[in-house]
């Protein structure tokens, strides 16, 4: 993992400060002399800068996203506690950690420190910027804000503004960490047991009917107590209590809400038009999160734009379980492209 300090104070669009910033990334593959092979990937809400690790199949020699072809970068997002400046770092004011004091943060916030550090890599175009969830919300926003950077962007079950719907189920969770009476306290393990909740309905929207009748179901009709769904709701909150953050699940929830590429643009629809890279968007069938009517809105306002949907009853998660789907749709997206 690399480190990048950006010493110099950052304005967020909120109008607050940061009075420097880090960036942890990676990269993958090597850089053409003339810098032409570059491919960024932008992550998704508790992911990180380790993207050959979160995308298993998709990034690698051979693959879709083929290191043996392009240099691939990711990095993680600020308000992430994988390195990046977020509510664990050290605030320099006075020495101590952030905690509830970290400020709130956009989407476009995540971008202007993507850029920041595209700049200080002296990397003058992007071939390809992908990303899916959150992290097509960072691709679609950055690709807006600098439309010449990019020359092909791909979206994955993502919006160009986030939904009531979607705003609601990241209040719920917020909610869940609220009521652990830890959370107020400034400590890194505050709002442990909040976040535990928060995971078990964030996984509500991940997933569907379909996907839990297939993997959670019983095989016997003796049960009463202490069902397979039950005990997964239980594993999936500690799983993410055991590497992530409540402070940061807090922050990042609230950036996705913020996201609208319309805002200060003359609204969504006309913000969309100023994307100039040529765009693959993909969407999942059965994506209760972002639905697909999502996906072909912003296909009605890119100009050129293609669109695919991808059969999955793994929902929203299809974007990180459906490798072999995502990869034929790269690879006839990139090499029709090239």
């Amino acid at each position: 993992m690399n480190l990048f300090l950006h010493k110099d104070p950052i304005t967020l669009e909120n109008g607050t400060t940061l009075s420097q910033v880090e960036v942890a990334w990676q990269s993958f593959g090597r850089l053409l002399p003339d810098g032409s092979n570059v491919v960024w990937i932008c992550h998704a809400l508790t992911a990180n800068s380790d993207a050959v690790q979160w995308w298993k199949g998709l990034i690698g020699p051979g693959m879709a996203i083929d290191t043996d072809k392009f240099y691939v970068i990711c990095a993680n997002v600020i308000g992430s506690c994988y390195g990046s400046t977020g509510p664990l770092s050290i605030n320099p004011k006075n020495g101590q950690p952030y905690y509830h004091d970290f400020p709130f943060i956009t989407i476009r916030d995540m971008v202007k420190i993507h850029d920041l550090l595209r700049l200080h890599l002296g990397i003058k175009k992007i071939r390809l910027l992908i990303g899916g969830s959150l992290g097509g919300q960072q691709a679609l926003e950055w690709a807006i804000e600098q439309p010449q950077v990019t020359e092909q962007l791909i979206l994955i079950a993502t919006n160009a503004k986030h939904s009531p719907w979607g705003i609601a189920f990241n209040e719920a969770q917020r909610m869940a960490i609220e009521v652990d009476p830890t959370w107020a306290l400034q400590n890194q393990q505050a709002g442990a047991d909040g976040l535990k909740a928060a995971r078990a309905i964030a996984l509500l929207s991940y997933r569907n009917y379909d996907a839990y009748h297939e993997t959670q179901k019983e095989k016997t009709d003796e049960i009463y107590d202490q069902f397979k769904a039950s005990g997964y709701q239980q594993y999936q909150g500690l799983k993410l209590v055991n590497r992530f953050s409540a402070f940061s699940y807090w922050t990042l929830s609230k950036a996705m809400d913020s996201h609208n590429v319309g805002r200060k643009r003359g609204g969504v629809e006309r913000a969309l038009t100023q994307v100039k890279a040529q765009t693959q968007i993909i969407g999942i069938s059965s994506d209760l999160l972002f639905p697909f009517e999502e996906q072909q809105f912003i296909a009605r306002h890119i100009p050129g734009s293609q669109i695919e949907i991808i059969p999955s009853r793994w929902g929203h998660d299809g974007f990180l379980v459906e490798i072999e789907k995502l990869s034929t749709i790269l690879n006839q997206f990139i090499i029709k492209n090239k």
